[in-house]
């Protein structure tokens, strides 16, 4: 069994800082590709952030470049998502999502093609 721990949420004012973590327990995490998405009230959930599992190759949605960085641990199983500048505009339930995958170079922006998520945890850019 797969499980995803995301923790490093919270209330931060705008322009602030704020780093997500997510743990990954079972399964290979070097297998996986990993992702983050948010999802704010009455919107669906989008994509933030992919990094493809072997080659670390990253990806962003436009209006997280050069605020956000994804990187991963593959010696501690973890993702993080470094979010700087945060706007008012970021605030929403970040999950972290893992799917297993054979290229080293596939990543999706789709969370229909992730397997496994995390619980998810608030972050809000106060104004």
């Amino acid at each position: 069994q797969v499980q995803l721990v995301e923790s490093g949420g919270g209330l931060v004012q705008a322009g602030g800082s704020l780093r997500l973590s997510c743990a990954v327990f079972g399964g290979t995490f070097s297998s996986y590709v990993m992702g983050w998405f948010r999802q704010a009230p009455g919107k669906e959930r989008e994509f933030v952030a992919a990094i493809t599992r072997s080659t670390s190759r990253t990806y962003y949605i436009d209006s997280a470049k050069g605020r956000f960085t994804i990187s991963r641990d593959n010696a501690k199983n973890t993702v993080y998502l470094q979010m700087n500048n945060l706007r008012p505009a970021d605030t929403a339930v970040y999950y972290c999502a893992a799917d297993p995958v054979y290229r080293p170079t596939f990543y999706s922006r789709a969370p229909n093609d992730y397997r496994y998520w995390g619980q998810g945890t608030q972050v809000t850019g106060s104004s």
